[in-house]
């Protein structure tokens, strides 16, 4: 099974964290500081880290730069109550994969920790051509087919349907949909990503077949890989 480290000096926070993942099936080890947690990311072959932004000893910053400059590659999923653009933007640049802010629902937690999983996966793996269905998007000439017919999109409804095909079977929330396709953090005050989502129906939308796109209320969204 793959297997994750929590970093997380919170002991509530680090037990939903556990147990969350162990119910999709991951081994989780777990360190209450950042220097145990350094120890065990060089020694542990860990397919994720889950890395608190705000630690004794040794912050999550300085944890994961610290990684990168020894050469250690593992997708780090930084999690933090420090919300604002800038504490976001320091953690990717140096070297975190994801953002998560606190508080966080934890099924959100566990789909960014398999996203990260199956991009690592991928690493090195040059993919031209994405299917899910009948669907087709070839990624170097940036077109999209349905079954015989020629889909045209415009660039933001191409870089939605690759992030959905890409995730084909998996639900994917709001929020990711947001920092995916759009590079900033969820406004649940915008109506952004459900007019982008009609809009992307109506233009796959093909007299006779299933619609692949489904809305999950108050979850997100699904693109069901078998139609």
């Amino acid at each position: 099974m793959p297997r994750v480290l929590t970093i997380e000096d919170d002991l509530v926070t680090a037990e939903e964290i556990a147990t969350e993942l162990r119910s999709h099936g991951f081994e989780v080890d777990l360190a209450a500081d950042g220097g145990t947690g350094l120890a065990l990311a060089r020694a542990g072959d860990y397919a994720v880290i889950t890395l608190d932004r705000m630690l004794p000893g040794l912050d999550g910053l300085a944890l994961v730069t610290t990684l990168r400059r020894e050469g250690i590659t593992t997708p780090v999923l930084m999690i933090s109550a420090l919300s604002d653009v800038d504490e976001r933007v320091r953690g990717l640049r140096a070297g975190g994969d994801d953002y998560l802010t606190k508080p966080f629902a934890s099924d959100e937690m566990s789909a960014r920790v398999e996203v990260l999983i199956r991009r690592h996966g991928q690493a090195g793996v040059v993919e031209s051509v994405l299917r899910a269905g009948d669907l087709e998007l070839d990624l170097m000439t940036r077109s999209v087919r349905r079954g015989d017919e020629a889909i045209t999109l415009l660039p933001t409804e191409f870089k939605l349907l690759e992030f959905l095909v890409r995730n084909a079977g998996q639900v994917v929330t709001r929020s990711m949909l947001f920092q995916e396709v759009w590079g900033y953090h969820f406004d649940p005050g915008t109506n952004l990503i459900d007019v982008h989502i009609g809009r992307l129906r109506k233009r796959i939308d093909q007299s006779g077949r299933p619609q692949p796109i489904r809305t999950l209320r108050g979850t997100g969204y699904v693109l069901d890989a078998h139609v």
